[in-house]
């Protein structure tokens, strides 16, 4: 039985971590899926989703090392994934991670089986949840906004939520995705 990683992808705003909370909780008692915790060169109470923090100095070793099975650079800050996930694929598993659309073709070329989750919403929707988290100025915020409809780049299957109406109903989506590509894929 070979596993599967699934990236999920999509413009900041669009709510891909809570998506995958949704689907964390959902999934809870299916030891099938296995959703990373990335490295990301951010404190530990800046806020955002549950990530271990790492200094530019500490990434910079831990990638040396070989520590992560992915790593990129976006919005100023670096994200890694950890090496042990490709255990977890190799072990039949579903490995779901929040990466940047930009390490798509990366991941595509770095695991076997890729699928992806595009999370998207419309640009109001998008502006009006980059400004409730208080993370960016009003000049970031538009600057994430311009690249509002980059094409999805990669050697894979996508699926699209967009994720305009309520978390439920685009959790319920987000997870019927899941597991759909896992089915197909033999790992679920």
């Amino acid at each position: 039985m070979s596993g599967l990683f699934c990236a999920v992808v999509g413009p900041s705003g669009a709510g891909k971590d809570t998506l995958i909370d949704f689907a964390r909780a959902a999934l809870k008692d299916d030891g099938r899926y296995v959703f990373a915790r990335r490295v990301i060169t951010r404190p530990a109470d800046a806020g955002g989703e549950d990530h271990i923090a790492a200094s530019e100095t500490d990434f910079a070793r831990m990638k040396a090392a070989g520590a992560f099975a992915l790593s990129w650079h976006a919005n100023g800050l670096d994200y890694g994934l950890p090496a042990s996930l490709a255990d977890d694929i190799a072990d039949g598993r579903t490995v779901v991670a929040n990466i940047s659309r930009a390490a798509l073709e990366e991941a595509c070329a770095g695991f076997a089986e890729v699928r992806a989750i595009h999370v998207t919403a419309s640009p109001a929707i998008l502006a009006e949840r980059l400004a409730a988290r208080h993370r960016e100025t009003a000049d970031e915020i538009a600057a994430r906004l311009k690249r509002y409809g980059e094409e999805i780049t990669g050697a894979c299957p996508v699926v699209t939520i967009v994720n305009d109406g309520t978390v439920e109903e685009a959790g319920e989506a987000f997870v019927a995705a899941l597991r759909q590509m896992s089915a197909e894929a033999g790992s679920a």
